[in-house]
């Protein structure tokens, strides 16, 4: 449900047009008009839709000197468009994907939208205001806000307008590297060796599946035969079906403990000249094994196909300020130490659990006073104790007559979000009564309804 908030295209819609008017407002006159700024998408798909509806926003509205470039991998598919197939270089048109970096310093392109590319690493200075809408956590939300951090003549602030993370977890990604960074538990080598026999006791693979494989992958050749890879999967093959007969739990394990033993070989053989080869061989065959393995579950994304539909939106401002890192304790680093540990099972929760998730998560407030304005009057009027007494305690007539005068305090109350209808009803006496007769019998009708 959080993706399919993420890629509908009324999010999209309206952040994009935050994005544009905010930078309009905000940005464009920094630097002496030359400031430029970064959209940091959580997906490639993402980043395509978010293109193709800022072009389509800018060229709606007539906007000159935004022109946008856009950074991501490999070529995408957008399922909601079938056949369709989209690339960094064509979506850019034709501009190569190294020349990107030098075009992107040019005055007329303002705005770059990424996807995990220049989130790190990239250097340019006249970057002045980022626009987030993708989680971010730990050394991740460290490198890639810190893109900003880049002197220019000129240059006295930046800015981030986020989308998607609490202040909290920003602070709690950056806490660590301020001023002094706090060492958690050390890495242990010698718990390579116990995760070693961790992963033979299980029997589902041995000592002589590894050599096997071994033998194989370190004959000395640029590139692997057909053969050599015949030979290879086949003894990946075997190991799998070996996992496929035991129970999920069980499964789940055992890929943890392969994972964790991966993580820690790769990192501390990095720094530790290991003499003993059955763990390098044994580091090899667990890496070309985890892209073996079926994956959790079916392997299938659940899709949501017609069962969830988005019926109203709400984007609002929940925050404003800078994050200040001089209080409060940071939680320590640390490298890979755990030793194997199986992901957490899914567990099911009712609907409107996780709705109440999502507007934690996004900082909305889905209620059933967020639709068409009368039913903002309406489920506005049954939350109210005294309207609903009045409704249980009267018939249809006398209690018309009570809503009545409770209309302008009702009609008041929405009046900030709905300008225009506002005006109406209270200058226009035939549309005015047409809602009145309307909500009470909706109202009466509802509250009944509670209360038998």
């Amino acid at each position: 449900m959080t993706r399919y908030l993420e890629l509908h295209p009324v999010n999209i819609e309206q952040v994009v047009s935050v994005i544009v008017e905010h930078f309009r407002l905000y940005v464009m006159h920094e630097l002496g008009g030359k400031a430029k700024a970064m959209v940091v998408a959580g997906s490639r798909l993402a980043a395509v839709k978010y293109k193709l509806a800022f072009d389509r926003y800018i060229r709606d509205h007539g906007y000159s000197g935004i022109r946008s470039l856009v950074a991501f991998s490999g070529a995408v598919e957008d399922p909601d468009d079938p056949g369709s197939s989209y690339t960094e270089v064509s979506m850019n048109g034709g501009l190569a994907e190294s020349e990107l970096p030098e075009t992107f310093e040019r005055d007329d392109y303002r705005v770059l939208l990424v996807a995990e590319k220049y989130q790190t690493g990239f250097d340019q200075p006249l970057l002045q205001t980022m626009y987030v809408v993708k989680r971010l956590a730990g050394v991740q939300a460290v490198q890639t806000l810190s893109r900003l951090n880049r002197i220019a003549p000129g240059k006295a602030r930046t800015l981030v307008l986020d989308f998607a993370n609490e202040e909290a977890d920003i602070y709690k990604a950056f806490k660590p590297y301020y001023e002094a960074t706090p060492i958690g538990e050390n890495a242990d080598p010698h718990r390579l060796s116990e995760l070693q026999h961790k992963l033979l006791e299980w029997a589902i693979f041995t000592p002589a599946d590894v050599k096997a494989f071994a033998a194989v992958w370190y004959q000395r050749t640029r590139d692997h035969t057909a053969a050599q890879h015949r030979i290879m999967n086949s003894v990946l093959d075997s190991v799998v079906q070996n996992f496929k007969k035991k129970e999920g739990a069980e499964q789940e394990t055992f890929r943890g403990q392969l994972t964790a033993y991966r993580n820690l070989y790769a990192f501390l053989s990095q720094i530790i000249p290991y003499q003993d080869s059955e763990l390098e061989k044994l580091y090899s065959f667990v890496r070309n094994l985890l892209l073996k393995l079926p994956p959790p579950g079916d392997g299938k994304a659940f899709a949501l196909d017609d069962e969830v539909a988005l019926r109203y939106f709400r984007l609002q401002q929940m925050s404003d300020g800078s994050i200040d890192l001089g209080y409060g304790q940071a939680d320590p680093l640390k490298g890979p130490t755990d030793v194997g540990t199986a992901g957490l099972a899914d567990e099911g929760v009712a609907l409107s659990t996780l709705v109440g998730k999502l507007n934690e998560r996004f900082g909305t407030s889905f209620t059933e006073a967020d639709q068409l304005f009368f039913d903002q009057i309406s489920a506005t009027a049954e939350g109210d104790e005294k309207i609903l007494e009045a409704a249980r305690a009267n018939n249809l007539a006398n209690f018309s007559s009570y809503l009545e005068r409770m209309l302008d305090e009702l009609f008041i109350d929405r009046m900030e979000g709905n300008e225009e209808i506002f005006s109406r009803v209270m200058t226009d006496k035939e549309f005015r009564s047409v809602a009145h007769e309307h909500l009470a019998r909706e109202i009466f009708k509802r509250a009944r309804e509670k209360n038998s």
